[in-house]
């Protein structure tokens, strides 16, 4: 074949990335890869290039039994979200926490801790914790820009470092390796910098109550009573309904679905065929397990409301279709990333990638990470998906590092991921940021002018991380000067904002 494993075989990605920053619309983009790709690996010819396209593409990736098992865990998991609200377990919990939190710190660490809890999918992330702690953000006058940073800083972050997530069955199935992709991200957490060290900020600023930029003038307009960036008559995605419905019906469902997905990866794993706990995680079939453990979920989760009759029959049937629509703009996303992957994968871009590298980039690859760190954020800046960007990087990054360095290929990884998560954080445009403010029922605008300054001062301290990791190589070390820096950071805002407070106090 006339463009095999040569320059040509990467255009389809650049294209995709090009046309992501130019249109800033993802779908669009990734189809244009797609379909270039699949011209070249034609040579052009119409008959030709329809197949590959159709059938070395789309039903390519859509017939295999991991891809599937990915799309069907994201349909279940947005009907127990549907479930879970239409029963009033959301509201059920909220109500609870507004009568029983009794400070502006303990209503923003409840909230921090229940973004960390919800830790299988961004999504679900969203849809709860936003519609749970609304109510206690009202009462302790919290703005509705700080809980929409806090729901968004729990939200995708929480879910990149989660080995029992839909992202790590996500980025399991980019990785295209020697080694089982799940133990590939199990390895990448250490080195996943601005989503550890993100989770550290949040922690810190809370206690500290420090808050500066835009998000101080909102935190003390809300404590006024007057909330800049509050949003009453937006109409919420994770809109809830008070209906029979207790705190048992938030917390049960949640329980339920993390333990069953965890027997679901075990089992695939070989738990009953006498292998250890460890082995089984790393050698499971992650998307596979997550579907098994999503579907036992949700038959106990019906079951049970049946029988408490928090919900009519019918009524679960409704979540269904529901369900099923809140998860189509990520469903999309991977469909058009896996058919991408197919055909950089058909015309050998791993075998040209190999042979640059071992040729020209070797001399300063100990810059790569942090590079591919920016590259990343671009990239998910621009089209508002972490994963559509993770989804067109990680295979690149698996062939420049896979058959060379092991190690830098797991930190390459990790901070693909990282720039990922960040861009989509700072994106105005990306789903997760948007159900962020909705959840919070926070104007879009200023939840993302509020939390940029925070996300851009993690993002910088990640970057320092993805050049020294390259030496150091100690992913504990490395994560300990991390969280070091992070934290200097922290006392450093505290000292400027104390000594700026004491020169107004003066005059």
């Amino acid at each position: 074949m006339e463009f095999y494993a040569t320059f040509w075989a990467l255009v389809p990605p650049l294209i995709a990335i090009a046309l992501a920053l130019i249109t800033k619309e993802v779908y669009s983009s990734l189809f244009v890869g797609v379909l270039f790709g699949a011209l070249l690996f034609a040579g052009f010819q119409p008959e030709a290039t329809m197949n590959q396209l159709i059938d070395g593409g789309f039903v390519k990736v859509l017939s295999d039994s991991g891809n599937v098992g990915i799309l069907i865990f994201l349909v279940i998991l947005g009907t127990i979200v549907c479930l879970m609200n239409k029963a009033g377990g959301s509201a059920a919990f909220g109500e609870w926490a507004k009568a029983h939190i009794k400070s502006r710190v303990g209503a923003q660490i409840a909230t921090v801790i229940l973004g960390i809890l919800i830790f299988i999918d961004d999504y679900f992330n969203c849809l709860t914790v936003g519609s749970v702690m609304k109510p206690v953000a009202v009462k302790h006058r919290i703005s509705s820009s700080k809980l929409s940073y806090l729901i968004d800083s729990t939200a995708a972050p929480i879910c990149i470092i989660a080995p029992i997530s839909s992202w790590a069955a996500a980025v399991a199935g980019f990785v295209q390796s020697d080694e089982k992709g799940l133990s590939i991200f199990i390895n990448s957490i250490p080195y996943n910098y601005y989503a550890l060290l993100t989770l550290v900020f949040v922690f810190g600023i809370v206690i500290m109550k420090k808050d500066f930029g835009p998000m101080a003038k909102a935190e003390a307009l809300a404590i006024k009573g007057e909330d800049p960036g509050d949003n009453e008559e937006e109409v919420s995605t994770v809109q809830n309904e008070r209906g029979r419905g207790k705190m048992f019906d938030l917390i049960f469902p949640i329980i339920i679905l993390i333990a069953s997905c965890v027997f679901g990866m075990l089992y695939t794993g070989g738990i009953f065929q006498g292998v250890n706990i460890i082995d089984a995680f790393a050698n499971c079939s992650a998307s596979t397990g997550l579907a098994i453990g999503s579907f036992i979920a949700l038959i106990i989760i019906i079951i049970t409301y049946l029988i408490r009759r928090v919900i009519s029959f019918k009524s679960c049937m409704e979540c269904l279709p529901n369900g099923f629509k809140s998860m189509v703009p990520a469903i999309l996303i991977l469909t058009f990333a896996w058919t991408l992957k197919a055909m950089t994968d058909s015309l050998g871009a791993g075998v040209f990638v190999d042979t640059f590298v071992k040729q020209y980039a070797e001399s300063f690859s100990f810059l790569l990470p942090a590079i591919i760190f920016l590259i990343a954020i671009g990239i998910s800046f621009a089209t508002g998906t972490s994963w559509g960007t993770f989804g067109i990087l990680i295979p690149i990054v698996v062939s420049i590092f896979e058959n060379t360095d092991p190690q830098m290929m797991v930190i390459a990884i990790s901070a693909c991921m990282a720039g990922s998560v960040c861009g989509d954080h700072c994106s105005p445009i990306s789903d997760t940021t948007i159900m962020a403010s909705a959840g919070a029922r926070c104007k879009h605008v200023r939840h993302v002018s509020t939390q940029l300054p925070y996300a851009l001062l993690v993002a910088g301290i990640s970057f320092v991380m993805y050049i020294l990791v390259a030496f150091i190589r100690n992913p504990f070390i490395s994560l300990a000067i991390g969280i070091a820096l992070t934290i200097g950071a922290l006392f450093l805002v505290k000292f400027l904002l104390d000594k700026k407070e004491n020169v107004k106090e003066s005059k």
